[in-house]
């Protein structure tokens, strides 16, 4: 009897050990693709403030931060007037907000934050979340941070430094 419990224990030890390295095996892979799809600014298509598309092709030909975010997250804020004081450090850079919350939602985010209608700053609407699963995004704030060539030179999860998205953007 004691023969055959330790030969199931053994078995399901083993199972469970299996189980376990596919699934590392499975979000290995699935990391390695995420990586690859994001070296360079990916397909998009989200809708402005204004209710236009705007897609990659809208970009200006300048180094962009994308920040994903959420208007009532305290993070999300804290970040956002961080970057406010260093917006001039921004200047020749474009910043894109982007969030999956409704429109009223971003406009009052961004009005608050008096980032509304400034140049070189777009709030867009993620209606779908597609943002999130293209970039596989699994906290907010999150910044994604490129060169004018369009490839991808930094990823910050929650608050940052300024300072380390500006050294990305060197």
């Amino acid at each position: 009897m004691k023969k055959r419990l330790k030969s199931i224990i053994a078995i399901l030890i083993i199972l469970i050990i299996s189980v376990l390295g596919y699934i590392i095996t499975i979000k290995l892979n699935h990391n390695r693709e995420i990586t690859e799809q994001i070296k360079m600014i990916p397909d998009f298509s989200f809708e402005t403030l204004e209710g236009e598309i705007f897609t990659q092709k809208n970009l200006k030909q300048l180094s962009t931060v994308f920040i994903y975010f959420n208007s009532e997250c305290e993070s999300c804020s804290l970040e956002t007037i961080k970057l406010k004081k260093r917006l001039t450090d921004f200047e020749n850079k474009e910043i894109i907000f982007i969030s999956y919350e409704n429109k009223d939602s971003i406009l009052k985010f961004a009005r608050k934050h008096q980032l509304y209608n400034k140049e070189n700053i777009r709030f867009l609407e993620d209606k779908k979340g597609v943002f999130s699963q293209i970039f596989n995004i699994e906290t907010i704030p999150y910044i994604f941070v490129y060169d004018r060539e369009k490839q991808l030179k930094g990823k910050f999860k929650g608050i940052t430094k300024i300072d380390k998205i500006l050294e990305a953007l060197k």
